[in-house]
């Protein structure tokens, strides 16, 4: 049983060594230890005695810390608007407006319906830890002029990313050509953005993994999530400041629609009433239950790049990684887009092969981890559509259970569905209910509520 390991060693080993790529040259910040963490398995000392270090990491503690953090980073992406850190973040207000470029040539040729104007959004945005940061997102304005009540509204489309690398964005993707470092995933979401412009909805895809491309951190994806808003109101005021916006999302874009409708009152209470409801589907809330369940089998590739990703607005993880994983984290493996990393778990690579901590999932710093990850403890600023496959093999049923009903017991408006279908099936499923659903928020309807919930 614990013989497999090597083979996966050797194949992680070969892909690692061809890594080239510089690392980028930001600061990283400072990764305190924490205390209690067991030491390593006999299998983990292992690796670290038969696999040395990357050479480039070098120098004292805290300085191979800050190395492996710049090492574990998305490569460039060649564009200014992506790469680039303005020096000036601090003195600008979440959601400023950084830089717009025009972007309808290239995205026009991925859309099916025609649109008027396509423009991609850069602002400043907060990190997981409160600093200054920047975000990017894609509006997306029909041909067809809006014909319902009120100023044309928008639907915000949280777009399953799943990626480690910058390029697989939804804003690289729709502002480069067809064939410029394409992610075949994003062909798979597009019609929820059609469909959307086909009745008259503005679409804002916002880049919610955020600068560092942290999959699946809540924090980072619900702040870009919220700027994103403020940005396009900031941009076109006239046109966007007094529409109807709606946040949806399905999977990893479900934490970042969920995410932001938790941070809402205390990272943006100005939107209240502006962002009229949050959809979610296939979300997952408990990151302790899905760990586990993910770890050593098919899903397993997800788990280990989520907790790469993580681990970059979470330096303070990196430090439990061992030599074996420096190496893989250090290749060409962070840069790869959701259509890869999905694969990457067939051979079912238990996150023990990377650590250098026994039980790494129940260990102190994963429960730290958890903690900063769990945002069930807030109430919702926003009414709540929440949808899931009724066999869903890979994302608790009951866990989004559970989060409905502490929804509705803090007096959120919510809807809770059951859609027939696993987790691929149940998006699909679950969207005539979901378009109903968001077209009469837009209208300005009022949010139905089917909490049951005693008195």
């Amino acid at each position: 049983m614990r013989q497999f390991p090597v083979v996966v060693i050797a194949v992680l080993m070969s892909c690692a060594l061809l890594s080239g790529q510089p690392a980028r040259a930001d600061n990283g910040p400072a990764a305190p230890s924490l205390p209690g963490n067991p030491g390593p398995s006999p299998l983990q000392k292992w690796i670290d005695s038969t696999i040395p270090a990357p050479q480039n990491l070098g120098g004292d503690t805290q300085t191979a810390q800050t190395a492996l953090w710049r090492g574990v980073l998305s490569p460039q992406t060649g564009d200014p608007i992506f790469d680039a850190w303005p020096a000036d973040l601090g003195a600008l207000h979440p959601g400023q407006i950084i830089e717009a470029r025009d972007v309808t040539a290239t995205a026009a040729t991925r859309m099916a319906v025609p649109i008027r104007q396509a423009v991609l959004l850069k602002f400043r945005s907060t990190s997981a830890s409160g600093a200054p940061s920047f975000g990017t997102a894609t509006l997306i304005i029909p041909a067809a002029q809006w014909a319902g009540p009120g100023p044309r509204p928008v639907e915000v489309n949280a777009l399953p990313i799943n990626s480690l690398g910058s390029h697989c964005t939804p804003g690289f993707q729709l502002s480069h050509g067809l064939f410029d470092r394409p992610n075949t995933d994003l062909s798979t979401f597009l019609p929820s953005v059609w469909l959307a412009l086909g009745q008259g909805h503005a679409v804002l895809v916002p880049d919610h993994e955020g600068p560092l491309m942290a999959y699946a951190e809540p924090n980072v994806a619900g702040h870009v999530m919220l700027d994103s808003i403020r940005a396009l109101r900031n941009y076109l005021p006239a046109e966007f400041g007094a529409s109807r916006y709606v946040a949806e999302g399905y999977s990893g874009g479900a934490i970042a629609s969920y995410a932001a409708a938790m941070l809402l009152d205390e990272y943006a209470p100005e939107l209240s009433g502006v962002l009229t409801g949050v959809a979610s589907g296939g979300l997952v809330t408990d990151y302790r239950d899905v760990a586990h369940r993910f770890n050593g089998n098919i899903a397993s590739g997800i788990l280990l790049s989520v907790t790469l990703a993580i681990a970059r607005e979470h330096p303070e993880m990196l430090r439990y990684m061992n030599h074996l994983a420096q190496w893989v984290a250090t290749s060409p493996v962070r840069d790869i887009c959701g259509d890869a990393d999905g694969p990457l778990g067939v051979v079912g690579i238990p996150v023990d092969v990377a650590a250098e901590i026994n039980d790494p999932l129940d260990s102190p710093i994963a429960e730290q981890m958890y903690g900063t990850l769990d945002l069930t403890g807030r109430k919702s600023g926003a009414p709540l559509y929440i949808y899931h496959g009724s066999i869903d093999p890979w994302i608790p049923l009951e866990d989004a259970e559970r989060m409905y009903g502490q929804q509705c017991s803090r007096g959120v408006p919510a809807v809770f569905r059951v859609v027939p279908g696993e987790h691929l099936i149940g998006y699909v499923t679950g969207y005539p209910g979901l378009s109903d659903w968001i077209n009469a928020r837009l209208r300005g309807e009022p949010a139905p509520s089917e909490c049951h919930v005693p008195h």
